[in-house]
């Protein structure tokens, strides 16, 4: 008798990494959402209940909903599902959230229809979600949700997403001020157009960052954390972001940078202990700007999404 209903945990997500925008993308251990999904005779997909975030449970509103219909119309499943769940994501926080609802949502459906599609094919259902929330069907979120760990999306046309090794001392550090900056309107400030010396510089940083962590070489993997092309621009949307980024490097983290589209700052640290010193660092900015904050302490997660 085939499974009818699974509980799964869907990982937020750092993407970007300072150098790879849209292209790159990491897992987070201890933070994520929480989804029930089931399956029913009844045709299409329903969002029954969605706890934590103020969000639309409509179908064709909702990134799980869109997402699940993308997957259904490729699948031969004549049946529908039934999707509740509970946000620990803030949405607006950039750390993926609905991303984690996207993914989530597929990974489950995908399971309880015993596997008929890969990773891959799941990202490209996914993406439909991330295109109704920011317009834009991209994938540096919900790949990493879907494949664990560090991925590297090659190519969008055709998509070609890699899954790239995790040193095993590697920890992140996330800050997120409780300001809300929408995806939308962080791509709208982007300029089109960059210089080849600014591109120059910033492919030669993804190349140093694949490389640091293929070898382990945290020390280039901190060289290869600076973004030349979105970060000088979207920093403004973020309060003290310059005094964070000064004082997370000050107390010993490798890089740091804009989670996705802010206005969450992450940074990545060699093990736990320093990562936790760069908490207080970042902790003391806000504290003293009178700006609220949630703060996360993570391994990267190198399985993705999983049955809970």
């Amino acid at each position: 008798m085939s499974i009818k209903e699974i509980k799964i945990f869907s990982p937020a997500t750092i993407a970007n990494i300072s150098c790879g925008f849209d292209v790159l993308g990491l897992a987070l251990e201890a933070v994520g959402d929480e989804m029930v999904i089931r399956k029913t005779s009844e045709k299409g997909i329903k969002i029954t209940k969605l706890t934590g975030q103020d969000l639309p449970t409509e179908t064709l509103q909702n990134v799980a909903g869109v997402a699940g219909l993308a997957l259904l119309a490729e699948s031969n499943y004549d049946g529908g599902f039934e999707i509740e769940i509970y946000k620990k994501i803030k949405a607006g926080s950039g750390i993926g959230s609905s991303a984690a609802s996207a993914a989530g949502a597929v990974w489950a459906m995908n399971e309880l229809l015993d596997r008929p599609f890969s990773n891959l094919q799941l990202v490209k259902f996914a993406m439909e979600g991330e295109r109704l929330a920011s317009g834009v069907a991209h994938a540096d979120n919900v790949a990493p949700a879907l494949f664990g760990g560090f991925t590297l999306v090659r190519s969008y046309s055709p998509l070609d997403i890699i899954k790239v090794p995790t040193p095993p001392e590697l920890y992140a550090t996330v800050i997120h001020p409780q300001i809300e900056v929408k995806t939308s309107d962080s791509r709208r400030i982007l300029k089109t157009n960059i210089s080849l010396e600014d591109g120059i510089k910033q492919w030669g940083n993804v190349g140093g960052l694949i490389a640091g962590l293929y070898t382990n070489d945290y020390e280039l993997i901190g060289r290869s954390l600076v973004d030349h092309i979105v970060e000088p621009i979207r920093s403004i949307l973020i309060p003290g972001f310059d005094k964070v980024k000064e004082d997370a490097l000050d107390a010993g983290a490798l890089g740091c940078g804009i989670s996705g589209s802010g206005p969450s700052i992450f940074a990545l640290s060699k093990g736990e202990e320093i990562a936790r010193s760069v908490a207080s660092a970042m902790k003391k900015v806000y504290q003293k700007i009178g700006v609220d904050y949630d703060v996360h302490v993570s391994k990267i997660n190198t399985e993705g999404i999983k049955i809970i």
